[in-house]
């Protein structure tokens, strides 16, 4: 497998994002081939991630096709939503004299501050009208606790409070995931890395992901899953 993949680096206006450069693969291999004991985990591919959205990722939406056509690969989908509450603490208008993109002291530990973005019940919460999952079997719905964030599909911010993928996941038999959705450097490798903590064999589908790149966000984020083994591929690798 030749792999090529691209870095993307956060713009600094109007949370607008562009692209970093190349970080070396954690893995190279041949096909792999989804079973009955594999889950696709699709995470945030929501209104507010992409153009026009509250909270865009530059290239999000190139992520939908993407997605789409990996879909009929897998017999199990979860997918994933950022849920917040109005006045979320994550949110940098819930904190006086702070801006967007800085980062304070929470009482579970470091968060970053973001612009107000996929409020519950509202459009820009809701997932992209080109995604097409017709297998899907759950929702996760994270970040709705108000005064705590939640990046990961599998576990909240505080490290304390788990969703309950894992034992869903574990109850159907699943042995392996495949991360793809958005962001890389945030909620896809929050998820990837505690899917690993949970016991699961871990791939990230990078061209099914794009990324933030906060101050070197992606390069560390991809260093920390190599560290834990996740496996980095393309959806070219991925068998019917």
């Amino acid at each position: 497998m030749t792999n090529t993949p691209q870095r993307r680096r956060f713009l600094r206006a109007a949370a607008a994002l562009g692209i970093a450069g190349a970080v070396p693969p954690l893995w190279a291999a041949g096909a792999v081939k989804p079973d009955a004991k594999s889950a696709l985990i699709v995470v945030d591919v929501q209104n507010c991630f992409v153009d026009g959205g509250t909270l865009p990722v530059k290239g999000g939406a190139e992520v939908v096709p993407v997605i789409n056509a990996l879909a009929p690969k897998f017999r199990n989908i979860v997918v994933t939503q950022d849920w917040h509450t109005p006045g979320h603490a994550s949110f940098a208008s819930a904190h006086a004299g702070q801006k967007a993109f800085s980062s304070i002291k929470l009482s579970y530990g470091n968060q970053v501050l973001w612009p107000d973005h996929c409020v519950q019940g509202t459009d820009d919460a809701a997932l992209h009208k080109d995604l097409k999952l017709p297998t899907a079997q759950l929702i996760i719905r994270k970040g709705f606790n108000p005064g705590v964030d939640s990046y990961s599909a599998f576990q909240e911010a505080d490290r304390k409070t788990v969703t309950g993928l894992a034992g869903y996941l574990k109850a159907r038999g699943i042995r392996t995931v495949y991360v793809t959705g958005l962001a890389t450097d945030f909620c896809v490798a929050w998820t990837a890395l505690d899917a690993r903590a949970a016991g699961f064999d871990v791939y990230v589908i990078e061209d099914a992901t794009r990324a933030i790149d906060l101050d070197g966000s992606l390069a560390k984020a991809w260093k920390n899953m190599a560290a834990k083994g996740v496996k980095r591929i393309q959806s070219a690798d991925v068998a019917a």
